[in-house]
């Protein structure tokens, strides 16, 4: 369906819980956050049926995200009965990767169709640091058990911070280089615990690359997402550059977010939306249901106010689900 702008609305992005297994820095407070109960989460049951509603109108990609969706118990059979769905074409997810290779079969037998793991570093005492939990070797063998298993093609999303790890950008690419990965960098993005740390271009990146490689411009088209990419001579993957505050793609946004608790936001800044959980929880019939989704997301916003520094939703990245 078209959105008051006309763009094209197809993707969904879903968080299943807002807990997380980590405590990364730049995305959750050490001493974590004030968690939704259980019961004001909404069941798999009800997201199917959110799932449902939504692919009457066009949405045919869907992403499971959290907190960290794997904490969620039961999760594999809630991707296999949004597979089932006909409209659904594809069904990936978000993870940081720790609990991985612990669930690999179950959601690889559920249909998974692909995988995009957070990571932000591959020193591992530095992996300590940022994420306060992790074991950087259970990241790293989930992504070649991911590789293994064709959940491809496999994606690392690097958000970039000064203090963190702008030098480690060649790390990143050469493990690109030794592996089939799409290695993702992201320009950090002014919410919740981000505003501690320090914003890096994506033309900055491309120019500390540049010194040690050449990057040639893709000539296929790459998934439906904001990113673009370039590979190096020796690429086994490639090299996407996801710019939301350097090179706003508000223009071209696909996508609407179901958070844990139900509510469908319209933009990740914004706290434009609706809480579908009350229509769910009132009895709403899945004709009606259809009409509340579609009527939400005509209001989808033009575009974000980060770069205006406008006033945003308030909640962390763990809360919306990225």
């Amino acid at each position: 369906m078209l959105d008051g702008y006309g763009r094209k609305i197809d993707y969904l992005r879903i968080s299943v819980t807002d807990r997380c297994n980590l405590r990364c820095m730049y995305c959750m407070p050490e001493k974590g956050i004030d968690l939704i109960p259980h019961e004001e989460i909404l069941s798999f049951e009800e997201i199917f049926r959110v799932v449902k509603s939504a692919s009457q109108l066009g949405i045919n990609k869907i992403r499971i995200t959290g907190g960290e969706p794997l904490v969620r118990v039961g999760l594999p059979k809630l991707i296999k009965s949004i597979k089932s769905l006909p409209g659904i074409r594809e069904v990936s997810m978000t993870t940081n990767g720790a609990l991985l290779e612990k669930h690999m079969d179950e959601l690889d037998k559920a249909g998974l169709n692909r995988v995009n793991i957070s990571l932000d570093t591959l020193n591992k005492e530095k992996y300590l640091r940022v994420t306060r939990l992790g074991d950087l070797n259970k990241v790293l063998r989930g992504i070649k058990l991911a590789i293994e298993k064709g959940l491809t093609p496999v994606k690392l999303n690097v958000v970039v911070t000064k203090e963190i790890n702008f030098s480690e950008i060649m790390d990143f690419v050469k493990l690109g280089e030794e592996l089939p990965l799409d290695i993702r960098f992201i320009e950090l993005m002014p919410i919740g615990e981000g505003r501690k740390f320090t914003h890096v271009s994506n033309e900055e990146i491309k120019t500390a690359i540049r010194k040690h490689r050449e990057l040639i411009p893709c000539s296929e088209v790459k998934g439906s997402g904001p990113a673009k990419y370039f590979k190096t001579p020796f690429s086994q993957g490639s090299i996407g550059f996801i710019s939301p505050m350097s090179h706003e793609f508000c223009g071209t946004c696909n996508r609407v977010r179901l958070t844990s608790e139900g509510f469908l936001k319209l933009c990740l800044h914004w706290k434009t939306g609706i809480n579908l959980k009350e229509f769910l929880r009132s009895g709403v019939k899945d004709k009606e249901l259809t009409e509340i989704i579609s009527e939400a997301i005509k209001g989808k916003p033009d575009k974000h106010g980060f770069i205006s520094r406008k006033v945003s939703d308030g909640r962390i990245m763990s809360q919306i689900g990225g």
